[in-house]
């Protein structure tokens, strides 16, 4: 008895017509076309065989930037991570049997509050995307308002985000405009457009084109009564001033760069963390110390928000999980940079940077950079020949190049995001800058 057979006997059938008698037979198809079976060898050859089409970054070196980045994760950080006890989907809601995890959490909290000047931290949100939109939330929540007002030199997938958050409760988004020579704020502008109604004022720095902004405290005094929330790069608070010393209520963030792989776009980790008196309005969840029955140190769920936990009318946000995991991957990047390694990182992306806008700007049909401004580890550059057909050049070189903007900037016509890290060595912009040259 063949296996076909054994199975329809098993069922109690005695064809495999009888098997789909229940579809009707104008549904039905013949075929699908699937090809005949394979064992696991063949399966697993053809495969590596795809698989091998794939170039590393290693072997074609990347200049994508926008918010994703390539940054060298130390071994330890993989060796404690894939440990059973926090490489598990699982949820610490039982704190007797998860101290361990909750424990790495709270040192997360305090080393994100350390970096953004904060007082309070939550245990991850998403993405950077989604902690935006939990801010502009949390804004309205506080204030009572209905209106946040963002930069539009920000990237589009964190503006469709937001809108998507802010449909729902009719918070209106406006977008203020940069400064065209240097890429930062126009605080005319910002202010034109803060008023009675502004729940929020969100700004970033390094922003979306790389430029530091030095005028934050502009941005502050021109906010009046709105909430300051501030979006950063993690690995640049290394360098300059925490956003809670410019006077910030929230600050969200990326938390890829610490600890984890660009790996096609993913996994992501938002940063979210607050001062102390907004805490109880903060979304997710945040991991307190406390003394257990015996008297001894214990951590638990000092705050959980969502609706699951606690009656629906008092939850502040409806997030069902968060990045647990690659949270804990940002503590142990951390602990083993410790502050000067993280300074060291830090030096080294403005020095790459540096080192490369240089090097870009010597080429006739480039400016780099294209805005007159400081910047951290990514800048603009625009060029005199289309870039669709420059990128197709460097991808042919073997090299994958910067991020468009014309789509969605259009006034800096042929231009693109070009981002610089620890990991591009002086042979990488070699290649690039050799690459550029030959377009024609």
């Amino acid at each position: 008895m063949d296996s076909e057979d054994e199975m329809l006997r098993s069922l109690g059938m005695k064809s495999i017509d009888e098997l789909f008698e229940d579809i009707p037979e104008d549904v039905r198809v013949e075929d699908i076309g699937l090809p005949p079976g394979k064992s696991e060898m063949e399966v697993l050859n053809e495969v590596e065989a795809v698989l091998s089409m794939n170039k590393s970054i290693k072997e074609m070196p990347a200049f994508l930037g926008g918010g994703v980045y390539n940054h060298y994760v130390p071994a330890l950080v993989d060796e404690i991570l894939s440990r059973s006890e926090f490489y598990t989907s699982y949820t610490p809601y039982q704190p007797e049997a998860s101290q361990g995890m909750l424990q790495a959490l709270f040192e997360y909290q305090s080393m994100i509050c350390e970096l953004t000047g904060m007082e309070a931290a939550n245990t991850s949100m998403y993405d950077w995307s989604t902690a935006i939109g939990e801010a502009a939330l949390m804004a309205a929540r506080l204030t009572r308002k209905s209106e946040i007002v963002v930069p539009r030199a920000m990237h589009w997938d964190k503006h469709s985000v937001l809108a998507n958050y802010c449909k729902g409760p009719g918070i209106r988004v406006r977008a203020f405009d940069y400064d065209k020579e240097t890429g930062k704020i126009d605080i005319e502008h910002l202010s034109s457009l803060v008023s009675d109604q502004t729940a929020g004022v969100y700004f970033e720095s390094p922003n979306f084109f790389g430029v530091i902004e030095d005028g934050l405290d502009a941005v502050k005094d021109v906010s009046g009564d709105a909430m300051l929330i501030a979006g950063v790069n993690p690995i640049s608070l290394a360098l300059l001033k925490p956003p809670g010393d410019h006077g910030a209520d929230i600050v969200v963030g990326e938390g890829q760069m610490l600890g984890s792989y660009p790996s096609f776009g993913g996994p992501l980790l938002g940063i979210f963390a607050c001062l102390q008196k907004h805490v109880r309005k903060m979304p997710g969840r945040v991991i307190g110390i406390t003394d257990d029955a015996d008297g001894k140190r214990a951590f638990c769920m000092t705050l959980q928000t969502r609706e699951q936990h606690i009656r629906r009318e008092k939850a502040t946000s409806n997030i069902c999980s968060n990045e647990s995991l690659m949270a804990i991957a940002s503590a142990v990047y951390i602990s083993v940079l410790g502050r000067n390694g993280l300074r060291k990182i830090a030096n080294e992306c403005v020095a790459r940077t540096k080192e490369a806008a240089r090097r870009i700007g010597t080429l006739d049909d480039y400016l780099a950079p294209a805005f007159a401004s400081e910047y951290f580890n990514e800048f603009v550059v625009r060029s005199k020949i289309s870039y669709d057909a420059v990128h197709k050049h460097l991808l042919h070189s073997g090299i994958h190049g910067g991020l468009s903007l014309k789509s969605h900037f259009p006034e800096l016509e042929e231009s693109a995001l070009f981002a610089f890290t620890e990991v591009h060595t002086t042979s990488d912009i070699d290649r690039l800058v050799w690459a550029l040259e030959g377009v024609r």
